[in-house]
């Protein structure tokens, strides 16, 4: 008769304790090493040390030497050369145009004992002659009469300014014989042909040109206005 295997259950038991045992070990000596890693390590090196304002203005300001004082007066600026001059051969018709367009070219004037007459350069002479006979349809007029040299020029400049505005191109202005004025001279009528062909009026004018008889003859001008807005 063949005897059965003595069944050990406390056998077992002891290999489980043996390998939790072994496990035990083998952590064990994993940390230790991984301690001994950390402490060969070198330290982290310490974030660096802001420097202060001190130490930075010595360090902008090394090798500087200090200015030696003089007498306190600057020695006078050397006087600029004469400036370079630059011409071009279609620099004169640039000029002739933007004083047309400014109002600041002179006028072409002609005048007699019984009539005073101007225009812008560039301006037809077929348009002159037409204003001159009374062709255009006049728009608008003033009345100089009475008035001393100052309020005429005053009315004078605000009668255009409006008139432009309102889109008129040719106005009357009545400035007289000058019968009643001292010595029977036509003060007026020297005056208003200067201020039609200067920059302030001129900017709003064309041209200008006695009247016809009907309107006024030898005392009144026709004067032709600029578009308005140009």
């Amino acid at each position: 008769m063949v005897a059965k295997p003595w069944n050990n259950p406390f056998g077992k038991l002891k290999g489980l304790a043996k390998a939790a045992e072994r496990d035990a070990d083998a952590a064990a000596r994993a940390r230790a090493a991984e301690r001994e890693r950390e402490r060969l390590q070198p330290p982290e090196p310490s974030p660096p040390r802001e420097r202060s304002e001190a130490e930075l203005w010595e360090e902008a300001t090394a090798g500087a030497r200090p200015i030696a004082r003089g007498n306190g007066v600057a020695a006078p600026r050397a006087p600029p050369g004469p400036a370079e001059t630059f011409w071009h051969p279609d620099l004169e018709a640039v000029d002739a145009l933007r004083a047309l367009v400014s109002g600041d070219a002179p006028f072409d004037l002609s005048d007699g004992d019984e009539y005073i007459e101007g225009k812008l350069p560039g301006i037809d002479q077929a348009l002159v002659r037409k204003l001159r006979s009374g062709e255009f349809a006049v728009q608008g007029h003033v009345d100089l009469h009475g008035l001393d040299r100052r309020e005429a020029r005053a009315a004078l400049d605000d009668f255009i300014r409006r008139s432009r505005s309102a889109g008129k191109r040719c106005v009357l202005v009545v400035h007289g014989r000058g019968l009643h004025s001292k010595d029977q001279l036509p003060v007026l009528k020297d005056a208003l042909r200067g201020w039609l062909a200067s920059g302030r009026f001129a900017r709003h004018v064309l041209a200008f040109a006695t009247a016809q008889p009907a309107d006024g003859g030898a005392g009144a001008v026709y004067v032709l206005l600029r578009r308005a807005g140009r």
